[in-house]
């Protein structure tokens, strides 16, 4: 794995094969051992499968009873104002542009589902902070490079019905479009390869690797990586670039945390895969279908 990158081939299903650049080396902090930081692993340089929107726009996402009491199903009109200027508007991916969380699906995938699948829970509805919650679950996985490749291949992330027309509206009115995620960088980047978000506008975590493809860390220097992570995302997100309106949306504590002074400027929940209650009712909207925010785009 040294010298000049390499390409390496995996397949995300029979008909479809990737091409991607093997990982870059660096020196970890603290560390007396090379480390290998994967800036690109799994990186798509070809069209993603058709088939992955195809079975997730033909799924169907339950909705939880309760929704109809919640009293941000209808937007107020500064709501809307300011969802229609947005400048820029940051998603969440797990169980928002996608269909699953993808720490969960890696970790059932190295054996260690149920777990893990608890501490996201705690980690989602914030009754731990997130930090102690993400150290948790990947010590519970320390997943290697080759498992986390076997894992994209073998289970290929699902994307959500109607993100993909979603973001395409978006860009349509010139409205920038960012994923900000506690997830990790490796399992995204196919994601936003798929969804035309260039891998610039990714905020996420960081797998670390050794030089053998063992399992070395994380790096703790992403703001995503602890509690109000995502808030110091968003804000470095609306200084970099000077926008005067910026949306958050997705379905964690995290993402609501977004919501504040310098950051976001509005919090839509989106509850059509997990229905968090604490979450939804302190949204400043919230929506079960990525329809809903299409037609006001309209």
């Amino acid at each position: 794995m040294h010298g000049m990158a390499s390409p390496i081939s995996v397949r995300t299903s029979s008909r479809h094969a990737l091409s991607v650049p093997r990982s870059s080396l660096v020196r970890a902090a603290h560390a007396s051992h090379l480390v290998i930081r994967v800036t690109d692993p799994l990186f798509p340089c070809a069209k993603l499968s058709k088939a992955r929107a195809v079975m997730a726009a033909a799924m169907e996402v339950s909705k939880a009873p309760s929704s109809s009491g919640l009293a941000n199903r209808q937007p107020s009109k500064e709501v809307l104002e300011t969802w229609r200027n947005a400048n820029a508007v940051c998603f969440d991916v797990d169980s928002t542009v996608c269909l699953d969380e993808g720490i969960d699906e890696l970790a059932d995938f190295c054996g260690a589902g149920q777990a893990v699948a608890e501490w996201t829970t705690k980690a989602m509805t914030g009754t731990v902070p997130f930090e102690e919650a993400l150290a948790a679950r990947i010590s519970l996985i320390k997943p290697s490079l080759s498992q986390v490749e076997d894992c994209l291949e073998k289970r290929p992330p699902r994307i959500s019905p109607g993100i993909a027309d979603l973001i395409k509206t978006l860009k349509a009115n010139n409205t920038e479009v960012f994923l900000v995620s506690g997830g990790f960088r490796q399992m995204i980047k196919p994601v936003a390869f798929d969804l035309g978000i260039p891998t610039e506008n990714i905020i996420a975590n960081q797998l670390l690797f050794g030089s053998s493809g063992e399992y070395a860390g994380f790096d703790p220097t992403e703001p995503t990586s602890r509690s109000g992570g995502k808030a110091v995302a968003v804000q470095q997100i609306r200084q970099d670039h000077g926008y005067n309106t910026l949306v958050m949306i997705g379905d964690g504590a995290t993402d609501l945390e977004a919501r504040q002074p310098g950051g976001a400027d509005l919090f839509i929940c989106y509850a059509g895969v997990q229905m968090r209650e604490a979450v939804a009712t302190k949204a400043d909207w919230t929506v079960f279908e990525f329809q809903e925010l299409i037609s006001e785009l309209s």
